[in-house]
């Protein structure tokens, strides 16, 4: 992508090499292929969207292990992960915390599920989950909570962008109408 833009009254030309996923990453949306990715789970072993045809994927995005909030969503959806299963689904975390972090996380919670290490944010980019935040009146860049919720082909079927961390799963359900 090329473009041209002024700084303080001088035109500076850009030349960005940018993937496909990333240039339309704030588009995703119901009915939208999810982006495929290939990453590190917390025991270092490389999983892929894809290897997750023909399930149903949970892929809730938290901004840290061991935080409130994000071990009370992890928790929720730990406690009724069989039930989940059951109806067909998978759940998968991501955060941009390491694998030893994760399986601390994993390990103090009892958490059944793959958290995905995504240190270099490239799954949170892909899912445009990296952003502008504030918080006691700062602001910065973070990880932005965020549960999609994707089909058997790979496709979007829902996004819950304000997710509940006490009720992620009921959330999930009440969407899916199950």
């Amino acid at each position: 992508m090329n473009k041209n833009i002024c700084i303080m009254g001088k035109r500076i030309h850009l030349k960005c090499h940018l993937k496909n996923e990333l240039t339309t990453m704030s588009q995703l949306e119901k009915g939208s292929k999810a982006p495929e990715f290939t990453a590190k789970d917390q025991n270092g072993n490389e999983i892929s969207l894809k290897d997750y045809r023909g399930k149903k994927v949970i892929l809730y995005f938290y901004p840290k292990d061991n935080t409130p909030g994000c071990t009370t969503e992890s928790c929720n959806l730990r406690d009724n992960y069989v039930s989940l299963q059951k109806q067909g689904f998978e759940v998968i975390g991501v955060s941009a915390d390491d694998e030893k972090s994760h399986q601390k996380f994993i390990n103090k919670y009892d958490l059944p599920f793959t958290l995905i290490a995504d240190t270099e944010k490239e799954v949170i980019n892909k899912y445009g989950i990296w952003g502008p935040k504030k918080f006691m009146g700062k602001s910065y860049n973070g990880i932005h909570r965020k549960t999609f919720i994707i089909d058997e082909e790979g496709i979007i079927e829902y996004i819950i962008e304000k997710v509940k961390t006490k009720n992620a799963t009921e959330q999930i359900l009440e969407l899916i109408n199950l």
